[in-house]
């Protein structure tokens, strides 16, 4: 899988190799000759002045890809055109060289797709609901029942298959969530915001989950909690107002804000003048003032030390410099 990084302001080249990890035992993944999905000058427009992609071009081969943004992005516009919901303005996307506008059967069948908002029936049991799912799918009844079995094994949920959704932790309904999505054993996985509103526990539970599940297949997790793509993704990319800002491996993303990152403990009566002037990416109060992490080009204070950078410092600098960049008058 080739990468490009479009961030304007580092003149590094990003190239990449695909990482995978070994699916779990009681989950096989589906076995391709070839996997590729291929993102071609996305747009989205939505009406005269509200555009939810604007020339999103990506090209993934199987592994997680973390698509990190804030709020608001296009992530979900991005993960709907992906699962054939809605089509694009213009640009194509191409599932093994298909176009999955004109032909979205050939993704449909090997996709899984857990959306943002991911309803249940309160009144059916996990069971009950697979079968259901299963049966919507057009999946055989007889492999299906063995297929539901083997899945609520996988997301730890075997013993509370009898008991009604409705009694479900916000966790546990993420995770049948993620079981029908794996009903037909799909060879690409789209999860769209998958931790938003779990407890702690339940988020780590859900990112292994999801790292188990990676192996020979695309997962595309979408989130703006940069610790989740972290914790579970191969390669990162940022998107921020529609436009990819940059495409890589977590470790090159890191380059790109070494020595770059500050330490600098301060008055907490100082702190809202510093965070008009400076990039606050955390702030910990502390007995001698608020010790606050800074990215910038260069040191705020000579007090100031060198720090070595964090994903979040390394994702809070591509979105301020695409910030910085669109605000800058055109000539």
């Amino acid at each position: 899988m080739q990468c490009k990084q479009l961030n304007k302001n580092t003149d590094r080249k990003v190239k990449m190799t695909t990482q995978t990890s070994t699916p779990i035992d009681t989950f096989p993944s589906a076995q391709m000759p070839s996997m590729v999905l291929n993102i071609q000058n996305v747009s989205k427009q939505y009406n005269k002045k509200n555009w939810g992609l604007r020339d999103f071009t990506l090209e993934l081969g199987p592994g997680v890809l973390g698509l990190l943004g804030p709020n608001g992005a296009g992530k979900s516009t991005l993960m709907r055109i992906l699962a054939t919901i809605t089509k694009a303005t213009t640009g194509t996307v191409t599932w093994n060289g298909t176009n999955i506008a004109k032909s979205p059967d050939e993704l449909r069948a090997v996709l899984g797709y857990l959306p943002q908002d991911f309803g249940v029936y309160p009144n059916l049991n996990a069971v009950e609901f697979l079968e259901y799912m299963a049966a919507i799918k057009g999946l055989d009844g007889k492999a299906s029942r063995k297929r539901i079995d083997e899945l609520l094994q996988v997301v730890n949920l075997i013993e509370a298959r009898r008991r009604p959704l409705g009694g479900f932790s916000g966790g546990m309904k993420q995770r049948v969530g993620i079981a029908q999505a794996l009903l037909n054993d799909p060879q690409m996985l789209i999860v769209d915001e998958p931790t938003a509103g779990l407890d702690p526990e339940e988020r780590v539970r859900f990112r292994n989950l999801l790292s188990d599940l990676s192996g020979e297949r695309i997962v595309i997790l979408s989130t703006h909690i940069v610790s989740d793509a972290e914790a579970t993704a191969s390669d990162i990319a940022v998107i921020n107002k529609g436009h990819l800002l940059m495409h890589s491996t977590p470790e090159t993303l890191l380059e790109s804000v070494t020595g770059r990152v500050w330490e600098w403990t301060v008055p907490s009566t100082e702190l809202q003048v510093i965070r008009q002037t400076h990039l606050v990416s955390s702030t910990v109060r502390t007995g001698e003032g608020v010790r606050l992490r800074i990215v910038g080009e260069s040191a705020p204070d000579s007090d100031a030390n060198n720090v070595p950078p964090t994903l979040e410092d390394a994702y809070l600098y591509v979105i301020e410099q695409h910030r910085i960049g669109s605000s800058q008058p055109a000539h």
